[in-house]
């Protein structure tokens, strides 16, 4: 079990929807996994696994993820499917209205089990809502720098970062 820990900087508002995943594969999926008849190839098997994200203090949510949540089974007759975790993610929007945006964040399963953090920088501007584009999807940047320079004063962050809960 891993302690997931969302810190956001500078945020411009609250959010409402504070929504955490984690994302598990199957790494044989030839082996093991449906065949799609029109093209005889196996599909991709993924899993994102809801992960109740608790607030804990102005800017700070908490959740608990389990690298081995998945089981390996055979789902078609074919062979046991191997699962890999592959990563956690945070989704938040202003009051979880139609149209609102959707910030993203993610961090890959290597830099998790390794207690690095992953910070994503977000244009305030797009707080609540993108008006061109409804439910946009900000994925943000890693580097502030790649904003144009008239956004890189006006910016929030949301980090992730894991912890090993220890017993």
């Amino acid at each position: 079990a891993y302690e997931l820990v969302l810190r956001l900087k500078d945020a411009p508002g609250d959010f409402a929807v504070v929504e955490g995943v984690a994302q598990y594969d199957v790494t044989n999926e030839d082996q093991c996994g449906y065949i799609e008849p029109a093209t005889g190839t196996a599909a991709r098997i993924t899993s994102q696994e809801p992960v109740e994200l608790r607030k804990v203090a102005d800017g700070e949510y908490r959740g608990t993820v389990y690298i081995d949540r998945m089981l390996d089974e055979d789902y078609y007759g074919r062979g046991v499917c191997k699962w890999e975790f592959t990563g956690a993610g945070a989704m938040l929007k202003a009051t979880g209205a139609e149209g609102e945006t959707r910030f993203l964040s993610f961090i890959e399963a290597a830099p998790f089990v390794k207690g690095e953090t992953e910070t994503r920088h977000y244009p305030r501007s797009d707080y609540p809502r993108v008006n061109e584009i409804p439910d946009y999807g900000a994925s943000g940047q890693e580097d502030p720098t790649k904003f144009r320079p008239e956004l890189q004063n006006s910016l929030f962050s949301a980090s992730l970062e894991a912890n090993e809960v220890r017993q």
